[in-house]
């Protein structure tokens, strides 16, 4: 099952949460402060012993406080104008993280909107991108993958591709 909703990520109860973080794992705003904030210092603790992660990659750490068991960190791409191969490292973003979800025994994950933030990537065009990358990446024992979006527009954009995607 895929679904859309509104929400905090850092709030979901499921088995990972995914990070939109740097690539020095090491925190940074939005999604990221978010999730390292409400999951405390031994998400940090985990992520400093990554070596740092390269764009379109996933890594995992424990989840903290988080009502998750996992934080399944990974780097999305910064919006060069769509010549960047933005679109691939955005699906492999997603795919990694399901890949290592499953690895772990997760049956359920929830994405923030990957990129969309600082990174610059136009949420109607992250969407479509977003959700192909989920529905070929869907694997056992993985059942449900939910998009956390923070703002109305983000979840319509998501919504949109959802409805389009069946």
């Amino acid at each position: 099952m895929i679904e859309a909703v509104r929400g905090d990520i850092t709030e979901q109860v499921v088995d990972a949460i995914v990070n939109a973080a740097n690539s020095s794992l090491l925190g940074g705003g939005g999604v990221d402060a978010a999730i390292h904030r409400a999951g405390g210092p031994e998400i940090l603790a985990e992520c400093r012993l990554l070596g740092g992660c390269a764009t379109g990659d996933a890594k995992p750490t424990t989840a903290g406080r988080l009502p998750a068991r996992q934080v399944i960190h990974t780097v999305g791409p910064v919006w060069r104008g769509g010549k960047a191969a933005e679109a691939e490292l955005l699906a492999s973003c997603h795919r990694r993280a399901i890949e290592v979800a499953a690895e772990l025994g997760c049956t359920s994950i929830a994405f923030p909107a990957i990129s969309t933030g600082v990174y610059g990537y136009p949420v109607d065009l992250a969407a479509p991108v977003a959700v192909a990358a989920v529905r070929g990446a869907h694997r056992p024992p993985v059942e449900l993958i939910r998009f956390v979006l923070f703002s109305q527009s983000h979840l319509d954009a998501f919504e949109r591709a959802l409805a389009e995607a069946k």
